[in-house]
């Protein structure tokens, strides 16, 4: 496999990890305590110190005949296949400490489907507002970054799903609240999302519930890099964080001061594709091939995610449905 890092980027990747060294890792030697975690939170295996889990769950990987020969012919004449990654916070996917390796889940799963597929996987760092636009140029041939399925990317995105996840909330220990089951909690709020998610567009698209129910609007604090997310929570400029559930649930296993209040919904999430791909019934069967072979669940156990474990891969689903509060 190889990453190549597009031009200027590189010095934002390592910036990143130590945005993210500091608020998610070196605080973790002063209160990452999983025992003080909220019930069926899952951080990975040592997430309590900080470290990134380094099994290789993936080099053992065989090809899978069947996949492989459902790809186009000029995808197995190549013998590789481009892909976009975003890099956002672990479990999902994270830098190693060198500030240019990318590892994850979606990296572990991208691995392991190249390899099945008997395909080269070359990665370029992408910021996530740029993938899906990139995907439809043709630029890439497939983008990850814990990309939810949803009706409207569905409309000109083809997704091949690989686990389950959603979004969910945080806030600062001290934070009265204890749950968020209807937006009408955040009412009077700020709260803080990476940009061009289903978590912004979630809460952008549900500001007038608050007017209708007489209250304050909240406010909607949008940060590029997940890093700035925390930050904004720490140093009180947000009073709630919406991000994945298993990024929010192993955040708070490396903070001290914050908490996990609940999953909001699930989505259903996957490699991302062009409208219209031809290769989504191959990514498709070398991720059932995955499930069968046992690659997929050692994949969810070293990254501490095994409650995002889905039945089997789909093509492009329908949207999970959003909680009717």
């Amino acid at each position: 496999m190889t990453t190549r890092t597009r031009p200027g980027t590189a010095r934002t990747a390592l910036v990143f990890a130590l945005i993210t060294g500091a608020a998610l890792t070196l605080t973790a030697c002063a209160g990452g305590d999983p025992a003080t975690a909220p019930a069926g939170a899952s951080g990975a295996p040592g997430a309590a110190k900080g470290a990134l889990p380094t099994e290789d769950v993936v080099s053992a990987v065989k090809k899978n005949e069947a996949a492989a020969n459902l790809l186009p012919a000029d995808v197995r004449q190549r013998g590789s296949f481009t892909i976009a990654s975003s890099v956002a916070t672990p479990p999902s996917s994270a830098y190693l400490p060198d500030g240019k390796t990318v590892v994850g889940v979606d990296a572990d799963f991208a691995a392991a489907v190249a390899k099945a597929l008997g395909l080269e996987l070359k990665r370029e760092v992408v910021g996530f507002e740029a993938i899906l636009p990139a995907l439809g140029s043709g630029k890439y041939d497939v983008g990850t970054g814990n990309f939810g399925v949803t009706e409207e990317r569905r409309k000109a995105i083809d997704f091949v799903t690989y686990i389950n996840d959603g979004q969910g909330f945080a806030s600062r220990a001290d934070s009265p609240l204890k749950a968020v089951t209807d937006l009408t909690q955040l009412c009077g709020l700020k709260v803080a999302v990476n940009a061009g998610t289903t978590f912004e567009r979630t809460l952008e698209q549900n500001k007038g519930r608050c007017a209708e129910a007489g209250k304050q609007p909240y406010e909607v604090n949008v940060y590029s890099e997940t890093g700035a997310i925390w930050m904004s929570l720490q140093q009180g400029r947000s009073d709630v964080v919406m991000n994945t559930i298993n990024g929010v649930r192993y955040a708070v296993t490396q903070q001290k001061n914050v908490k996990f209040l609940n999953e909001y919904r699930r989505l259903d999430v996957g490699f991302a594709f062009k409208k219209g791909t031809p290769l989504a019934p191959a990514f498709q069967a070398a991720v059932n091939g995955l499930k069968a072979d046992g690659t997929y669940d050692r994949i969810l156990r070293k990254w501490g995610v095994t409650g995002s474990g889905i039945a089997t891969s789909q093509i492009s689903p329908p949207e999970l449905p959003a909680p009717k509060k």
